[in-house]
């Protein structure tokens, strides 16, 4: 009997593409729960905490403002939820825009491994600091903090927000929040890891900071850091990113400090109240001007040293090569010595070879 031998044919490796396909998938399939639960009267009341804004108060037409009136929010433990739903939204429009634009790219460039991790990398953040870019200068020119820049800490706190205003700090909030299963999504390097987890961390950080302490300054800062760094993915002009780079961290330390150190300071109202969530009080005050400052002089101690780093491999680049002197081999010539003589001489001994009597006694 003939004895059937085992395969041994090893399983088949998923691909990239499907790995994140099949996430975003199993995302889209969550997500698509929550709002057909809008759809049926005993789940809407659960669906409506995760797809729309919470705590909304509608304040009546006054004489002095519009005809119409107002609906205004305000936060609270239910925006967790929301976050959550718009969490599921980034990945989403996340693997669509991998799979349709920069898939596509990649396959027409070839790119390297390196070089394809980054350019996914680069491509996200520049789709989404560019969006965030036109929506936060929206905000500030409808919000009038660009007409009126005083607005920051005359209106302090500011209980009450637009609803663009909010929308924009649930969608910041969730955009950094699903940051952390792209991780394992996109298959990132163990090496890479650290360093988009400080960067990730440091955005929720000031966010939700800003959020939670009502300062509205965290728009603006934000706003700066998108056109630089939007500028940054977007163009290989580097000289010009480096000096926007400093530039964007002299604004933003000039911002905070105008705001908090000396708008803050000389408001009349500097108790501390959670009630009515006022936080300026100097302990409040120290500690947000501290955690800008850090944060800043953080990103230009690693400019520094990019730009250190770039400085020194270009400058072994342009080296000049050491030309080194030919060596001469002595093997040939030593050989060549010995059958014809010395320098090309015939001995004695070659001109008295058996051969050579040969010839002449002919």
């Amino acid at each position: 009997m003939a004895i059937r031998k085992k395969s041994t044919k090893s399983p088949p490796v998923l691909s990239h593409e499907f790995v994140l396909q099949n996430h975003a998938d199993i995302v889209s399939c969550v997500a698509m729960i929550f709002l057909l639960g809008l759809m049926f009267e005993i789940t809407a009341k659960a669906s409506i905490i995760f797809v729309t804004l919470q705590y909304n108060v509608t304040l009546p037409a006054t004489e002095e403002q519009a005809t119409e009136s107002a609906s205004l929010y305000y936060y609270g433990i239910k925006d967790l939820a929301t976050v959550f739903f718009y969490m599921l939204v980034a990945i989403i429009i996340h693997a669509i825009i991998q799979e349709y634009v920069l898939d596509k790219i990649n396959r027409r460039m070839h790119f390297s491994k390196t070089k394809h991790s980054k350019f996914n990398e680069s491509g996200q953040l520049s789709a989404f600091y560019l969006f965030a870019c036109v929506w936060g200068t929206f905000i500030l020119i409808s919000e009038n903090y660009i007409a009126d820049p005083t607005i920051l800490w005359r209106a302090y706190p500011h209980n009450l927000m637009t609803f663009q205003m909010k929308f924009f700090y649930i969608s910041q909030l969730a955009y950094w929040l699903h940051a952390f299963p792209e991780l394992y999504f996109q298959k990132t390097k163990k090496e890479d890891i650290p360093r988009q987890l400080v960067y990730i961390g440091l955005y929720l950080f000031h966010i939700a900071g800003a959020y939670l302490l009502k300062n509205l300054i965290s728009n603006r800062i934000l706003l700066l850091r998108f056109q630089v760094f939007d500028l940054w993915h977007l163009s290989c002009r580097f000289s010009l990113w480096a000096v926007l780079f400093v530039l964007g961290r002299l604004l933003t330390l000039i911002l905070s400090v105008l705001t908090v150190g000396f708008g803050l300071a000389r408001a009349e109202n500097q108790k501390l109240d959670f009630s009515t969530g006022n936080f300026n009080v100097l302990a409040v005050r120290i500690a947000v001007l501290a955690s800008i400052c850090i944060t800043q002089a953080f990103m230009m101690w690693k400019f520094i040293n990019f730009q250190l780093r770039r400085w020194r491999e270009h400058s072994a680049f342009q080296a000049p090569a050491v030309k080194k002197k030919p060596t001469v081999t002595k093997g040939r010539s030593s050989r060549k010595g010995t059958e014809n003589g010395v320098n090309g001489t015939l001995t004695s001994n070659v001109a008295d070879s058996p051969r050579n009597r040969k010839e002449k006694s002919s």
